[in-house]
């Protein structure tokens, strides 16, 4: 596999940076000793600017290619997971509850990797920006930093994202135009009845009976009001009603997620929710509201550039390592955001086989930070060539 020859020359420094980084997880916007760490790591390759607290512990540095050119935005996530750590690694987590169990360390390193061999070499046109973003997993780091102004404050023009993917054979790129990860939205049903004993029903006005027909309900939205060749998942995840055998409670609680490619199929799902809602609600005399919280968006690449990065990534990884027509997959991604505001791709880096992300064994494979690495610096060699190069 034709990983770049200077990138594998510090395999060994990558998985030192990454290991360390697995033992200090923080969550949310707070990754104040991971960013501290990717600052220090930056200074020392000599990049032209650093810009810390974007986002609050967010960091976007520059590198400045050779003459006049746009400039390309790479990112990662730096984020972990609040999971106790089950792997029994040296490297393992040192705090207690908390663990990178997505991979957020090897994403972080791999763009680490990029930058020390771009920072030498600067074999490009222009200007690289690289965004380190807190808060993927929850809080929504990279609306944040799209709020805060980083594409028009640093002139970005196009934006590149990897994930790893564990499950997927080792080393192989996996990406497609168009939607490749899902919106992913919650709703809450909250239903007020009348309580009473068990053993007299006839006085009572029971939220249980309407929380279970509500929820059955819900799941004619995918098999009868939506087209079934598209994609659309609901999926009920609490439910949450009485303390004792008898006695029926005064009020019930429904929460779940649903998950849509287009905004509207995701705005029929809410209109269908409100009817069922209000209907059941009217059927069974309680009362009954329904929220529903909007969250990530859909990833969505732009289909030039993800068929320009799945070229860049068979120049890593050979034509026969490239999907560059997978299936999206129903899981959500703030990487959305980004791609909301500036033209891009995603694409996800296979680790091999192993536990899946989020699962409390779960640690990235060390052998595809190279990789990684690797495609982003050829991205941004093709994507910004020098003249007359």
């Amino acid at each position: 596999m034709p990983v770049v020859n200077r990138i594998a020359d510090f395999t060994g420094d990558m998985t030192a940076w990454r290991r360390h980084l697995h033992t200090i997880p923080e969550l949310g916007l707070e990754c104040h000793e991971t960013a501290a760490f990717v600052a220090e790591r930056l200074r020392d390759f000599g990049v032209d600017e650093i810009h810390e607290g974007i986002a609050r512990t967010g960091i976007v540095a520059i590198i400045e290619g050779q003459g006049d050119g746009p400039t390309i935005g790479l990112r990662a996530d730096m984020d972990a997971l609040p999971i106790a750590e089950e792997t029994g690694a040296e490297h393992a987590s040192t705090r207690p509850g908390k663990m990178h169990a997505c991979g957020h360390d090897g994403h972080t390193t791999m763009l680490l990797g990029a930058a020390r061999y771009l920072a030498e070499t600067r074999n490009f046109a222009g200007r690289v920006a690289l965004l380190f973003q807190p808060a993927e997993e929850t809080g929504g780091g990279g609306e944040v930093m799209v709020q805060e102004g980083v594409m028009e404050r640093f002139g970005i023009g196009e934006v590149y994202a990897i994930h790893n993917a564990p499950g997927k054979d080792f080393g192989q790129f996996f990406t497609k135009p168009g939607p490749i990860m899902a919106a992913a939205d919650e709703f809450h049903v909250r239903i007020t009845g009348k309580g009473g004993h068990g053993a007299r029903p006839h006085d009572c006005i029971d939220p249980v009976v309407a929380a279970v027909s509500i929820v059955q309900a819900f799941q004619t939205v995918v098999s009868r009001n939506h087209r079934a060749a598209d994609s659309l998942v609901i999926s009920v995840t609490q439910i949450h009603t009485g303390t004792t055998d008898n006695v029926i409670p005064e009020t019930a609680y429904i929460n779940g997620t649903v998950r849509t490619f287009d905004k509207e199929v995701q705005a029929m799902v809410v209109r269908r929710m409100e009817e069922i809602v209000a209907g059941q609600a009217a059927s069974f005399g309680v009362t009954a509201e329904l929220e529903f919280v909007y969250g990530y968006p859909p990833t969505v690449n732009d289909a030039a550039k993800a068929e320009f990065a799945g070229r860049v990534a068979a120049e890593v990884a050979g034509e026969e390592g490239v999907d560059g027509a997978v299936e999206p997959v129903m899981g959500a991604e703030d990487f959305s955001y980004m791609l909301e505001a500036r033209p891009g791709a995603y694409l996800m880096l296979g680790q091999g086989d192993g536990p899946g992300v989020h699962h409390p064994k779960y640690d990235f494979n060390d052998e595809i930070a190279p990789i990684g690495a690797s495609f982003f610096a050829r991205l941004v060699e093709r994507a910004q060539p020098v003249a007359g190069a």
